[in-house]
């Protein structure tokens, strides 16, 4: 796999939650650290996700906030 994103991130799917429309895919990258992302219902469906299998978290933002309490 080759993509132009700098964050890419292996796991395993932890939990997933299929709507109507959209899919929530829970992936855990470490121990206890888990990415959440929403994708299409029909794009969870074309890329055969399963709870337990392996998949990466891919993130491309161009901007990342930092907050403090």
């Amino acid at each position: 796999m080759k993509v132009s994103a700098r964050n890419s991130f292996k796991g395993i799917v932890k939990k997933i939650t299929i709507g109507a429309v959209n899919a929530e895919i829970s992936i855990e990258i470490s121990s206890g650290v888990e990415i959440t992302s929403i994708i299409t219902k029909s794009s969870a469906e074309a890329l055969g996700l399963k709870e337990g299998s392996e998949a990466y978290a891919v993130v491309k933002a161009s901007d990342v906030m930092v907050a403090i309490d």
